[in-house]
């Protein structure tokens, strides 16, 4: 069968809606919002199959600035890899990996994705390895403080945030950088009730509270206070430990264990940088794509 390829259908309306519609069916996610508030910019792109103006297929580019070791690497991110039900075993995935990496593969520093356990067999066949997170933890006592919860859908709290996030994170030992439009794909959908503004230490932390164990995903600040101290500000009062969705500059003053997320394994492209060998450390969540 012969489907017509594009990399550029954001501005199609109609082709929008279909790749939104494909992005509901497989992922329970819409690209909508993301596109209409102009978080979608050209640092993600999809390529996609289409038959009869449907879009059938997919695998997207994410391109990411990280520093890690006091170096600035650029990052190619496969995700959003989707297939209609109706056009599975064709080879479609297969013809836009392969497209992606002949186009993005020597213009990178490192290209990764994180794959579900029903195709853990397939991506080996393109040169991608298993890679072992990391995650850090500590104990953890609540603490009272002025703390604001921001209100995502005002514009104001929006580039308040923005503002903020200019900062980076001071506190992680892989940072990335000049992403704010992935950072709001997540703090106007599934974390819009998880950024908080800490009035004494100057600084917007992105958390969520759950049973005893606080979640810090991001911190955006000038770095000039204990972390701990920090984080110990939103949590409620049943917190009794923390858990971070990137890894500490200090993390050997953390409990570290091997991150086991169900369905998902993070590969990394063999031949470029791969950071997790021998170092215990993750990607940040709030980068996934």
């Amino acid at each position: 069968m012969n489907y017509i390829f594009t990399n550029s259908m954001k501005e199609d309306n109609a082709l929008r809606r279909s790749y939104n519609s494909l992005a509901e069916k497989t992922f329970g996610l819409s690209f909508e919002e993301f596109y209409q508030n102009g978080y979608w910019t050209d640092k993600y792109i999809p390529y996609s199959l289409f038959d009869d103006g449907k879009v059938i297929a997919n695998a997207s580019v994410n391109i990411l600035k990280s520093f890690y070791n006091g170096q600035e690497k650029r990052c190619i991110q496969i995700g959003t890899v989707m297939t209609d039900s109706d056009y599975r075993n064709q080879g479609l995935s297969r013809y836009l990996i392969e497209r992606i990496l002949s186009e993005w593969k020597e213009s990178c520093d490192t290209m990764y994705l994180f794959a579900n356990d029903s195709v853990l067999d397939f991506y080996p066949k393109f040169g991608f390895v298993k890679a072992v997170e990391y995650q850090c933890s500590s104990p953890i006592t609540p603490t009272k403080g002025r703390v604001r919860k921001l209100n995502m859908s005002l514009a104001s709290d929006r580039e308040f945030l923005k503002r903020y996030y200019s900062k980076s994170n001071p506190y992680s030992a892989l940072a990335i950088k000049d992403n704010y439009e992935l950072l709001m794909f997540y703090c106007t959908s599934l974390m819009k009730d998880c950024v908080y503004f800490l009035e004494d230490f100057d600084a917007v932390i992105i958390a969520s509270n759950k049973n005893e164990i606080l979640t810090c995903y991001d911190i955006f600040s000038d770095g000039n206070h204990a972390m701990i101290e920090m984080v110990s500000r939103v949590a409620e009062s049943q917190i009794r430990s923390v858990v971070f969705g990137f890894t500490p500059i200090e993390h050997a003053a953390f409990h570290s264990r091997i991150l086991e997320e169900e369905d998902t394994t993070l590969f990394v492209l063999k031949g470029k940088d791969n950071w997790f060998v021998n170092h215990q450390m993750m990607f940040p969540v709030l980068s996934h794509a």
